[in-house]
């Protein structure tokens, strides 16, 4: 790994920001915090992308910066404010700098003709303005941008453009190819696959997308993305109805948060793969292919996939009593799962 952990920190954060992924950028952060990533850094790479993941989601990723720092307060633990930007000089002009910048990222003089205010903006403010600042490097920024953009599904012209961006500003190919290990391992796998097939084209590699924890060949169907529960995901989850039952696909790393059902039983029956699941005061059970669980109702639990593979479960509802609910809580935090092999 050629990024310094600070470097991977702002991988992680950028691309939880730009997936609007609130609890895993928390994570992301505390994380950075604790590996020499400063405050200013953060709130640095979360402003400058507003630029690229709209203003949305870059205040929400504020907002969760600040909750991750009174937290940290709150509990005693050092945090590095880092120092601010330097003051531009009064004759600083954003649009002769930022067109100079630009051309540097590109390689070549780039005018929007067809926008021409769209243009303007990319100079003198995005290139000019932000760029700018010097308490992070041209470097560390373009990591930031192909990271987000590498959580944005349909944006792979605008993601080769930075990967070819990053090149011209500093970020070696080592650290480039460096940037998909990140995202498999703090992110997802389908922003890791997005910025190896973006790193491949571009810079010629053959990084392999196995690498990054490609889904083994199952007879059980991966379904579509869980988009209705990604909130109480970490990482990707896919869901494939089958009728009375219905199989959830975890990606490596990825579990849901604590959760409790509330007089219904759960039964899971782990069909491919290797995963995790854990109540509440009780050491974590490994599930692989044939394990059955019953989940007790009104037990606190939770489940997932194992750091290093893949898993799939079907799971159903058994013993229901009228008004069966789910109750979601807090996620796993990196700590309590990254003890479990």
């Amino acid at each position: 790994m050629t990024l310094t952990e600070r470097q991977q920190a702002l991988v992680a954060v950028a691309a939880s920001e730009a997936k609007g992924d609130i609890e895993g950028l928390k994570n992301a952060l505390n994380r950075g915090l604790d590996q020499g990533l400063t405050v200013s850094e953060a709130k640095e790479a979360l402003s400058q992308l507003y630029a690229y993941t709209g203003f949305p989601r870059s205040l929400n990723a504020l907002g969760a910066l600040q909750q991750v720092l009174q937290s940290r307060q709150s509990e005693g633990r050092h945090t590095d404010a880092g120092r601010e930007a330097d003051p531009l000089p009064k004759s600083y002009n954003a649009l002769v700098q930022g067109t100079r910048v630009q051309t540097q990222l590109t390689g070549k003089p780039f005018n929007y003709d067809f926008a021409p205010q769209t243009d303007y903006y990319l100079k003198a403010h995005l290139f000019g303005d932000i760029f700018a600042r010097n308490n992070l490097s041209f470097a560390d920024r373009e990591i930031v941008t192909v990271s987000a953009i590498s959580a944005l599904a349909g944006c792979e012209p605008q993601l080769k453009a930075h990967v070819a961006g990053a090149r011209n500003m500093g970020v070696s190919l080592e650290q480039l190819c460096d940037i998909p290990q990140v995202l498999a391992e703090r992110v997802g796998h389908e922003e890791a696959v997005r910025a190896v097939k973006a790193i491949n084209e571009v810079c010629g590699t053959d990084l392999s997308v196995s690498a990054v924890g490609e889904l083994p060949a199952t007879p059980w169907p991966k379904g579509e993305p869980n988009a209705a529960y990604a909130q109480y995901f970490m990482g990707n989850s896919y869901l494939a109805p089958m009728g009375p039952v219905s199989n959830v696909t975890f990606e490596p790393r990825c579990r849901n948060n604590w959760h409790v059902h509330h007089g219904a039983v759960q039964v899971l029956i782990c069909v491919s793969g290797r995963g995790w699941y854990q109540e509440w005061g009780k050491d974590a059970i490994e599930m692989m292919p044939g394990s059955v669980i019953a989940i007790p109702a009104e037990a606190k639990h939770w489940h997932g996939a194992a750091r290093d593979s893949w898993f799939q479960h079907l799971t159903f509802h058994t013993n229901m009593e009228e008004g069966a609910s789910n109750e979601w809580l807090e996620p796993v935090s990196d700590e309590v799962y990254d003890k479990l092999k």
